[in-house]
């Protein structure tokens, strides 16, 4: 390991997967010697009589979690013993059974055919076994503990009830009785993809180097650093394999924000008992950093301010190195603090620091679409009579509610070939791959570098890639879609003509059209329906997204949720009939917006400011609509899309999640009382 340990910052970054492979893994042989020993030592002591009532042995520490680097490496053996009734006793009877074991290990006669060395060194404060190989060195400390868990394979919240009376009535420090939880912590990191273990080991590393720069003592538990590396995981990629740079970039940027982390897991324990309850909400009003240890609430592993400071500024140094351009390089996007734990009064700083995108994004993107509008008008089309009438951005970027989570774009493209709906959904197919064939051969002439999104399906609705070009310093994301331009030239502040829906419900009605198949043809309404609305409804809007993709991270496996869009018109419908002011209070919004969340089966939303009743055709297709299966939110822009979709999707996963977060800080204010809602009609009268 010795030849790359003063090297790291100057370690190529394509070389670090050979770094960790190479130099960071333990050697098979050696791992195996002391898991043999380990193994064996375990095994006696269940066995000896000298320990009374030694129920069962956990192996703890980076040996237990699987995190041990190479050369040195800590480790926890922790007996459970059947005398320690509850967490005081653990306390009290600590000494004495040590020293038990202590004088057993001195003399008990199979040390001497272990596969590795051991010495045993007995401390005032404490046990510790030193296994040793060739090239591995181990020191384990030996740690009595209570039996918390029993013959359950998750703790109870009477356990942490319990934790909490041991540590009023003993005045231990927090975290003090985590030895018992270790089976927890072990669990924890066990099957856990192989690269991100790799991950912690290439962090671990790091952290060594910032030790042995500093000249000190260890900066703070190496155990907080292999959490935080886990979030990061869990947030930015959860993928079993990725790009090793973007993970250790988005760890170190993590530390350097240190003074806003605040990082836990509902693994083990949740909001719902009220004692857990109230000991969780203690630990996230505490000053930042804060990291729980996710198998004891009490425990914030993460709270000395002055180490992570020292860290902060060695994070910068290696980031740096890692992207020696001006770029910051590509890397996960990770917040360093759950909206769960925001206080309502602190939500609008919450959006601006995490949520709303800075000048460079716009920037960036603004600069993107002005290379594909030119491209799709100009290039797209040189052998053919086909021309492009107009490009419309749409999405977020064009409503002006994108978040902060990457370069993205939407646009909607008009070529004059398609002339009616149905040749849109005829024609699409064959526009798209036109556009491709022009990107691609953009491409090879290296104008600009394109990399495409292979679709999954036979005939594609979208073009999806993401651009780079001179001008630009990082790759924007590109969603393309082909239209018919329904709406012709439409001036400002004008409506459709009733014509234009009465053709499109006809067409709906007559043929195999899904809902909202044609809402392409409407993303200039769409996007003005968005972008003309008050700067802190947009925020607002950027709020409800942020949560409905933690809500979609969580759920995924469980069902189709409804369509974020969905999430956006009920934020505004939330809006309008409980505030419509410019300035108004975001957590009584963003509550609003919940409660109809968990309403949904009453839920009937609609606009009249694109189509309304008086054409009889819209008129009826409207009553039709309206008579659905709740929920109904019809889209304003065409009323053929009904985003509320009824039970077509899982709008009951959605509203349970509402319904927890409802208990969250997000709805407390500055005092801690309960933020009220607005009063709004779950239906338009």
């Amino acid at each position: 390991m010795g030849i790359w340990g003063s090297h790291l910052y100057s370690t190529q970054p394509e070389k670090l997967d050979e770094l960790i492979q190479n130099s960071l893994r333990p050697r098979r042989e050696c791992q195996q010697q002391l898991d043999d020993t380990v193994d064996a030592i375990c095994a006696a002591l269940e066995e000896t009589r000298q320990i009374p009532q030694a129920i069962c042995v956990a192996k703890g520490g980076s040996y237990g979690r699987n995190t041990m680097l190479r050369g040195n490496s800590d480790g926890t053996i922790v007996i459970f013993v059947g005398d320690l009734k509850q967490f005081q006793d653990q306390k009290k009877s600590r000494d004495e059974i040590l020293s038990k074991i202590w004088q057993w290990l001195e003399v008990c006669p199979f040390t001497m055919k272990l596969a590795a060395r051991m010495e045993v060194q007995r401390f005032h404060s404490g046990l510790t076994l030193q296994l040793s190989t060739k090239w591995q060195s181990l020191k384990f400390e030996v740690l009595p503990a209570y039996n918390a868990l029993g013959l359950s394979e998750k703790p109870s919240p009477q356990t942490y009830r319990e934790l909490k009376r041991a540590l009023d009535m003993t005045g231990a420090l927090p975290g003090e009785f985590s030895v018992c939880f270790t089976e927890l912590q072990q669990r924890f990191f066990h099957n856990r993809p192989r690269k991100l273990m790799d991950l912690i080991l290439l962090v671990k590393y790091w952290y060594q180097q910032c030790q042995a720069k500093l000249n000190g003592p260890r900066l703070l538990p190496v155990y907080a650093l292999e959490l935080l590396t886990v979030y990061a995981w869990e947030q930015g990629c959860e993928a079993e394999d990725f790009d090793t740079v973007e993970g250790i970039r988005a760890v170190l940027g993590l530390i350097k924000r240190q003074e806003q982390l605040c990082v836990y897991w509902m693994v083990n324990y949740n909001f719902e008992n009220e004692t857990v309850r109230n000991i969780l909400l203690s630990k996230l009003r505490s000053p930042r950093p804060v990291i729980l240890d996710p198998t004891d609430p009490t425990h914030n592993v993460s709270e000395d301010k002055a180490c992570w400071q020292l860290l902060q500024r060695e994070a910068d140094t290696w980031l740096s190195s890692l992207s020696p351009s001006e770029s910051p390089g590509p890397s996960w996007n990770v917040l360093p603090a759950p909206l769960f734990a925001t206080p309502g009064h602190l939500l609008d700083k919450f959006i601006k620091d995490f949520l709303q995108p800075d000048r460079h994004f716009l920037d960036q993107v603004a600069t993107a679409v002005d290379v594909i509008c030119k491209f799709l008008q100009k290039d797209c089309f040189p052998r053919s009579a086909i021309r492009v009438q107009k490009t419309v951005k749409g999405g977020s970027t064009g409503k002006g509610t994108a978040l902060k989570t990457g370069s993205d774009a939407d646009l909607i493209v008009f070529p004059d070939s398609l002339k009616s709906y149905t040749s849109q959904k005829n024609e699409r197919c064959n526009i798209i791959k036109e556009i491709h064939k022009q990107l691609e051969a953009c491409r090879q002439e290296k104008q600009f570098d394109v990399k495409f999104e292979i679709s999954k399906w036979k005939a594609p609705r979208v073009l999806s890639f993401s651009l780079k070009s001179r001008v630009l310093n990082e790759r924007v994301d590109f969603d393309v879609l082909p239209a018919f331009n329904a709406l012709g030239q439409l001036t400002a502040g004008s409506t459709p003509n009733p014509k234009v829906y009465a053709e499109l419900i006809n067409l709906y009605k007559s043929s195999d059209a899904e809902g909202g198949e044609f809402s392409t043809c409407f993303t200039e309404l769409q996007r003005d329906f968005v972008a003309s609305r008050p700067v802190k409804l947009k925020d607002l809007i950027r709020l409800v997204k942020h949560w409905y993709k933690q809500c979609e991270r969580k759920l995924k496996q469980k069902g189709s949720l409804p369509p974020k869009y969905a999430l956006e018109l009920l934020t505004i419908y939330a809006w309008e009939q409980g505030s419509g002011a410019e300035n108004f209070d975001t957590a009584e919004g963003f509550r609003t917006v919940l409660e109809l969340v968990t309403k949904y089966q009453q839920l009937c939303v609609f606009w009249t400011v694109n189509y309304n009743f008086e054409d009889e055709t819209v008129r009826n297709f409207l009553l039709t609509q309206i008579q659905k299966t709740r929920p109904v939110i019809l889209d304003p822009a065409e009323p053929t899309g009904d985003l509320g979709g009824g039970d077509r999707w899982c709008w009951h996963l959605l509203a349970k999640e509402a319904t927890e977060w409802l208990s969250s800080f997000c709805f407390k204010d500055g005092s801690g009382y309960p933020v009220p809602s607005w009063k709004v009609p779950v239906r338009i009268i």
